[in-house]
């Protein structure tokens, strides 16, 4: 009977694709990580937007259901448990830590996403691949602002990029002209540029708190927040 439901097929082909990466931020301070596993959890989250039934229903069906347990991956609850309350503070961690930032954080974290190769540069007079990981999620945090966040007066309030596959990756296409498209590219660049001009321009001014703060790295190896700022604020 599950060889031919829809328990199968999420069971080989969706639930094996969750990317646990996107939901971190159950493992920082501020959310403790729930005592069910994340891939259990976002898949129960995609079973209830698939099969359009509420928190109660989907946490009942799991328990009671040997479909939902197949498709999950899991026969008992009872060491894991999994209540309505889980899934909705899930997904209030995820969206308040995720997407309610302003344009100037974001811009901040773009900044700060190009901080080490803006180091580099100055330092050294001369660039790395240690940056690669920075330039992709710069490069996808200005494009999410151009197309999705809305964040640009020529485009305003005009979505050009959906995402589907939410709890997959976040897989992303282009709704717009190949024109329109030229034109993102060049406006990601051109933030990606002013951000990382404005991380050159912090670090060539406070160029001897940068050696400072190296050479503390240097012998500590590693630095509090409070340890950052003392050396920071100190004249």
């Amino acid at each position: 009977m599950l060889e031919k439901s829809w328990a199968n097929t999420f069971a080989d082909k969706v639930f094996p694709a969750i990317d646990e990466n996107i939901f971190s931020v159950l493992y920082s301070k501020k959310a403790s990580r729930p005592n069910t596993p994340v891939n259990v959890i976002v898949g129960a989250l995609i079973l209830k937007e698939a099969l359009n039934v509420t928190d109660d229903e989907i946490v009942e069906a799991m328990a009671f259901d040997i479909r939902y347990q197949y498709a999950l991956h899991t026969t008992s609850f009872e060491e894991q448990p999994i209540s309505d309350r889980t899934l909705s503070r899930f997904m209030q961690v995820e969206q308040g830590d995720k997407y309610l930032m302003t344009k100037k954080e974001l811009e901040n974290k773009i900044v700060t996403f190009t901080g080490g190769r803006a180091a580099e540069e100055i330092v050294f007079g001369e660039i790395t691949t240690g940056a690669s990981n920075d330039i992709e999620q710069a490069t996808k945090i200005a494009r999410a602002m151009i197309t999705r966040y809305g964040m640009t007066d020529e485009f305003d309030m005009v979505a050009m990029e959906t995402v589907t596959n939410q709890y997959l990756g976040g897989d992303t296409s282009l709704s717009c002209s190949t024109d329109t498209q030229k034109e993102i590219d060049e406006k990601v660049v051109q933030l990606v540029k002013a951000e990382h001009e404005k991380a050159r321009k912090i670090l060539s001014e406070n160029r001897e708190k940068l050696d400072e703060l190296a050479m503390y790295l240097y012998e500590k190896e590693t630095i509090t927040g409070d340890e950052f700022m003392n050396i920071l604020d100190r004249k």
